[in-house]
């Protein structure tokens, strides 16, 4: 295996040469968390383990689940222990690892970051620390022996952050290309997309302009410019108390109140987006431009889930970020998001295209069959 080191935002990271799926880059690994098959298979294990919430019934795949696209579809936002509700639609883990910051408003700037959150909020798995988990990994004969083996370490040297890397690792495997539209745009079949579809790709990158947030490069395609957009989804409900929102949450967040929990925990605030954890009044109600790929099999839609299918997130855009005439917009929403004037017939071909970005290991969800 040949690596090279490249930089991304500053950070450095080591880089797996290897064969990736048609339309993607090399899979980012950080340098100080390095690939290997057997932290992999016990990331895998971790991922999977229920014990490691306070009810013993949730664990990641609860809201990640392989048969839903790595999603918990077709909840809107997810549920914790007790069945209690979260604000945010669970966004897929398929190439997660690509992403250049984690969670719908980037309030972790990687994978090892994001696994370590869900354990301690209230309304997810519950725990008040890691111990729960630690006492579980250091006991657990098969654990402490795939610990010892992929970090040689056992007993108390096992800590959080060897269970973090190794959840972080295994969602780095999950990767997932070669679809319809990869064989067709880099590889050059022309027969792997349907007319239609290649009509929506033109929708796509013309008049829909689609591929100013959902990217497309000469040699992969990511979907997702990694930035942060107001799109108007459920901006309007705190759009007249906004300043006063905002300002309250300032005020808490200066005195230790915890984001993860407080966006979680609260509609409202759930809705102030990127404002929660840049501070900064152009984030208001900004949130992450998620990828497109394997979006068929991952409905619903948007940071609440609030949007049902393809065709209700065509519309939605078309109509300029309302979801029916008449509807207002909001002075914080991005510039970008304006009347596109489709046709019916153009809005059709998009979601053919949107289901031309399904990979085949996925086909299956898609026709109903998990």
């Amino acid at each position: 295996m040949r690596t090279r080191t490249i930089g991304i935002l500053g950070l450095f990271y080591s880089v797996s040469i290897l064969a990736e799926p048609l339309g993607l880059p090399s899979v980012p690994i950080p340098a100080n968390n390095p690939q290997t098959a057997e932290k992999i298979t016990l990331g895998d294990k971790l991922f999977h383990d229920t014990r490691f919430s306070s009810t013993g019934t949730v664990s990641c795949a609860t809201c990640h689940e392989r048969s839903k696209g790595f999603t918990d579809s077709p909840l809107s936002v997810s549920e914790g222990i007790n069945k209690l509700t979260g604000t945010r639609n669970a966004p897929t883990v398929i190439n997660a690892a690509y992403n250049h910051s984690q969670f719908w408003d980037g309030r972790e700037p990687d994978l090892e970051g994001q696994a370590g959150q869900p354990f301690l909020n209230p309304v997810e798995m519950g725990l008040a620390d890691y111990e729960p988990i630690l006492k579980i990994v250091r006991t657990d004969p098969d654990y402490t022996k795939q610990f010892k083996t992929v970090f040689n370490k056992e007993n108390q040297q096992i800590t959080s952050k060897e269970v973090l890397q190794a959840i972080a690792s295994f969602e780095r495997s999950i990767i997932s290309g070669d679809s319809p539209f990869d064989q067709y745009y880099f590889a050059g079949k022309k027969d792997a997309m349907s007319e239609s579809a290649q009509r929506g790709l033109q929708v796509f990158v013309g008049q829909g302009r689609c591929v100013s947030c959902h990217t497309i490069s000469q040699t992969h395609a990511l979907f997702t410019d990694h930035r942060f957009h107001n799109l108007n989804v459920g901006f309007q409900r705190i759009s007249k108390d906004i300043e006063e929102l905002a300002n309250t949450f300032t005020k808490a967040k200066a005195k230790g109140a915890n984001v993860d929990i407080a966006v979680l925990s609260n509609k409202n605030t759930s809705e102030l987006g990127r404002f929660a954890v840049s501070g900064q009044t152009r984030d208001l109600g900004g949130f992450k431009t998620p990828t497109l790929r394997n979006i068929e099999v991952t409905a619903p839609y948007m940071h609440d889930g609030s949007v049902k299918t393809l065709e209700d997130v065509v519309s939605f855009y078309n109509l300029g970020g309302i979801d029916k005439q008449g509807d207002p917009v909001n002075d914080f929403q991005s510039g970008g998001i304006r009347p596109l004037n489709l046709s019916k017939e153009q809005q059709a071909d998009l979601v053919e295209f949107l289901k031309a970005l399904t990979s085949p290991e996925y086909a299956k969800i898609a026709g109903g069959t998990p």
